[in-house]
């Protein structure tokens, strides 16, 4: 009997310090994270999942996206320590490198850009682009970033065909201009595009088949910043990862679907599916920064600021946190997942 009463005792109080272990790790504070964003686009999505999906929680991150009003904005909020994280376009992050900043930008879950040259109906062919204005978010951003390598691909030339490029505002905004005719061309995902068409736009090109190397939205830090911490980077790339993994994922497609229904306030059930095409074209798990697709950028973003031709991109690109992901096996597990 007193045998019994002895593992009972145990039993109890083996339960009671799991309790109040698991009350103890429940009650661990999650580190607050502020990533710096511009693009209200689909770029932003594996961010946007993470955050609604919960998957930063899961390793002790509770990430907020500050929306700014164009990537230039976004840098500068990094540069003042507002934020701890940017997550924006390569451009700006090579015009901040030219500029001083001291940057490492460690991976990029975009690396497709599935999206469409448009023109108002009158516009026929890439030759009637001649003299015409176009419609970008800000000069150095993604948004223009994405156009002039598109134009770029398909052998255009701004400046032989003088082509105007009009600062606008996010993507539904330029997108209206091109339907009341405030600019004649533009270059905006598969979603956005979907009523532009129905407003009786053509498309002139689909950049989403072009073959090219590209990154595009990528997540960079201060050098000397405290966000500089391997385990914390760690952490976030994962919640990254995990997020990609659902964005792929056919179970999850309903709750995909319903957050960028709700980022964009699509009025139309076919724009939400269509943006949900979109985000599953670019978002990739294969993050590491890849120099060939950072030069075509830096060949692009020169034309604007010559003295990002002079940016050592070795001294930018950091691939340290991805690396040990693959290195660890997280990655190659996260891949298992996406067949």
């Amino acid at each position: 009997m007193r045998h019994r009463w002895q593992i009972a005792c145990a039993l109890q109080a083996t339960f009671l310090l799991v309790a109040a272990c698991c009350t103890t790790a429940q009650a661990q504070p999650l580190t607050p994270i502020l990533v710096a964003y511009a693009g209200q686009n689909e770029t932003a999505g594996p961010m946007w999942v993470g955050v609604e999906r919960s998957t930063f929680k899961k390793y002790g991150l509770d990430v907020r996206m500050v929306q700014l009003r164009n990537g230039a904005l976004s840098m500068s909020t990094l540069a003042s320590g507002q934020v701890q994280y940017n997550y924006g376009s390569p451009a700006n992050a090579l015009s901040a490198a030219a500029g001083g900043m001291r940057l490492q930008c460690m991976a990029s879950a975009v690396a497709k850009i599935p999206r469409e040259l448009v023109a108002r109906k009158e516009i026929r062919t890439l030759e009637e682009l001649r003299g015409k204005t176009f419609g970008v978010q800000s000069i150095g951003g993604g948004f223009w970033l994405q156009t002039m390598i598109a134009l770029d691909q398909l052998g255009i030339d701004p400046e032989k065909y003088d082509l105007k490029m009009r600062i606008l505002g996010d993507t539904a905004t330029v997108t209206q201009a091109l339907g009341s005719g405030g600019v004649d061309a533009t270059v905006i995902p598969y979603s956005f595009s979907e009523a532009a068409k129905r407003a009786g736009a053509n498309v002139l090109a689909d950049i989403g088949k072009l073959n090219f190397p590209y990154q595009g939205t990528t997540l960079c830090f201060l050098r000397e910043s405290a966000a500089n911490s391997p385990d914390q980077i760690s952490r976030l790339l994962k919640g990254l990862v995990d997020a990609v993994v659902l964005i792929h994922d056919p179970g999850a497609k309903a709750d995909i679907v319903e957050i960028l229904r709700k980022a964009f306030r699509f009025p139309k059930a076919e724009d939400a599916e269509a943006s949900y095409k979109v985000l599953t074209i670019m978002a990739t798990i294969d993050m590491m920064p890849d120099p060939a697709a950072w030069k075509l950028v830096q060949k692009v973003t020169a034309k604007i600021n010559p003295k990002v031709a002079q940016v050592e991109l070795s001294q930018v690109l950091s691939p340290a946190a991805v690396r040990s992901l693959e290195e660890s096996g997280f990655l190659a597990e996260a891949r298992k997942k996406l067949r």
